[in-house]
C-alpha cells in the first residue's frame, strides 16, 4: 500500500501541479509552460516510475534483511547463555583440588549462620558429607571464622559431624580464625579438638531475641495502633503495643531452655577439659589464649598447622560448597528479593550470643 501511494504521488505530479504551486498571479500560459515541462520530463525517462518502484522494493528487502539477522542473532545469544546456565550449574563448587592423594580435608564455615547463607546448614552439611566419604581425606578441619547467627542451623550442623564421625571413625579438628563465637562455637564443640590464634574472638555463650518498642513514640505522634487478633497472644511482643509481662516472662523462659541446650551442647563437647566459671556461660567472649586456660580450647594454631603437625596430610582440599553462578543469579533475582522483604517486617529474631 506503501509503494501504492507513493507512485501515485509521482502520478499526480504528472498531470496536475500540487496545489501549493498555483498562485492568483499564474496564467493559463504559466500553467500550461509547466505542463509542458513535465510532459517532457516524462518522455526523457518513461520508465521512472518502475524504476522508482524497484528502488523502494529493493531498500524493503534489505530492511527486512537486516531484521531477520538481528531476530536470528538475539535468538542465538539467548540460547547461548541459557546453555551456559546449564553448564555453570552442573559445577558445584568446593574441592578444589585432586584428591586422589591423601589430604586434610576442609569445610569452610564464614559469616552469618542462617538458612539463606553459605553457612546454612544445608551448605555445611553438603560439604561435610563429600569430605568424609572421601577416603583420602585423613582428617576434617572446620575452619571457623562466624559470629554466630542460628541455633538451629548450628544444632543441625553439629548432630551431623558427630554422626559422620562415629560413621566414618574420621578425626575432625576446628580451627578458629578471627572468631568463632555463639552459634559458631555450638559447631565448633562438635569436633575433637579446637585450635585457636591467642588473639581469636571465643565463646559468647548465651541466647537472645532482640527487637524495638514504638508504643511511647507513636502516643507522642498521636498514632493509634490497631492490631487485631484471634488468640491473646497472637501479637507476641508486638513492637507497636506497649510491652506484655506475661509475654516477656514466656520469652524470657524459652530463651532459657535454649540456653540450657547451649550449655548442654558445650559440656558434651569439652567434657572434663572445660573449666567452668560462673561467667563461661554468661555470654561473654574471650581471646583465644585466655579460651585455652578455661578449656574452652586445646592448643594454638593454624590450619596450615593442624594439616601439617597434627593430620600429617599437608595438602589441604577445600570441600566447602560454594552457590555457582546460576544459583547466584537465582538467589539475587529471585528468593533474595523476597527473602529481604521479609526481613525487613519482621522485628524479633533469635541468635546465639
Amino acid at each position: 500500500m506503501a509503494y501504492l501511494r507513493t507512485v501515485g504521488l509521482f502520478m499526480n505530479s504528472e498531470s496536475t501541479p500540487p496545489s501549493g504551486d498555483v498562485s492568483p498571479a499564474q496564467t493559463p500560459g504559466d500553467l500550461q509552460g509547466a505542463h509542458s515541462s513535465s510532459t517532457a520530463f516524462a518522455q526523457s525517462d518513461p520508465h521512472w516510475e518502475r524504476e522508482t518502484i524497484m528502488r523502494l522494493a529493493m531498500a524493503s528487502l534489505e530492511e527486512q534483511k537486516k531484521q531477520r539477522w538481528w531476530r536470528v542473532f538475539f535468538r542465538f545469544a539467548w540460547l547461548f547463555l541459557i546453555v551456559a546456565l546449564i553448564v555453570l550449574s552442573a559445577y558445584k563448587g568446593g574441592v578444589n583440588a585432586s584428591v586422589s592423594e591423601p589430604h586434610t580435608a576442609v569445610v569452610q564455615i564464614k559469616g552469618e549462620i542462617a538458612s539463606d547463607s553459605e553457612a546454612s546448614a544445608d551448605s555445611v552439611i553438603e560439604a561435610l558429607r563429600s569430605a568424609f566419604e572421601e577416603d583420602s581425606a585423613k582428617a576434617v578441619v572446620l575452619l571457623i571464622n562466624s559470629p554466630g547467627g542460628s541455633p538451629v542451623q548450628a544444632g543441625i550442623i553439629n548432630d551431623e559431624v558427630r554422626r559422620l564421625k562415629a560413621l566414618h571413625k574420621k578425626p575432625v579438628y576446628a580451627v578458629i580464625e578471627e572468631m568463632g563465637a555463639s552459634a559458631a562455637y555450638y559447631i565448633a564443640v562438635s569436633a575433637d579438638k579446637i585450635y585457636v590464634d591467642k588473639a581469636s574472638i571465643v565463646g559468647s555463650i548465651g541466647v537472645l531475641m532482640d527487637g524495638f518498642g514504638f508504643n511511647g513514640l507513636m502516643d507522642k505522634l498521636g498514632i493509634e495502633r490497631r492490631l487485631l487478633t484471634a488468640g491473646e497472644n497472637k501479637g507476641f511482643l508486638d513492637p507497636y503495643s506497649a510491652e506484655s509481662k506475661t509475654q516477656k516472662a514466656f520469652a524470657l523462659a524459652m530463651l532459657e531452655q535454649i540456653h540450657q541446650q547451649f550449655i548442654a551442647v558445650v559440656r558434651q563437647g569439652r567434657g572434663k577439659r572445660l573449666n567452668e566459671t560462673p561467667e563461661i556461660f554468661s555470654g561473654l567472649f574471650w581471646s583465644g589464649e585466655e579460651a585455652i586456660k578455661l578449656g574452652l580450647a586445646d592448643e594454638l594454631g593454624s590450619l596450615d598447622f593442624v594439616a601439617r603437625e597434627v593430620v600429617k596430610a599437608e595438602d589441604v582440599v577445600d570441600y566447602t560448597h560454594r552457590d555457582n553462578v546460576a544459583e547466584r543469579l537465582a538467589k539475587r533475582f529471585g528468593a533474595e528479593l523476597g527473602a529481604g522483604a521479609v526481613k525487613t517486617l519482621l522485628s524479633q529474631h533469635l541468635v546465639l550470643k
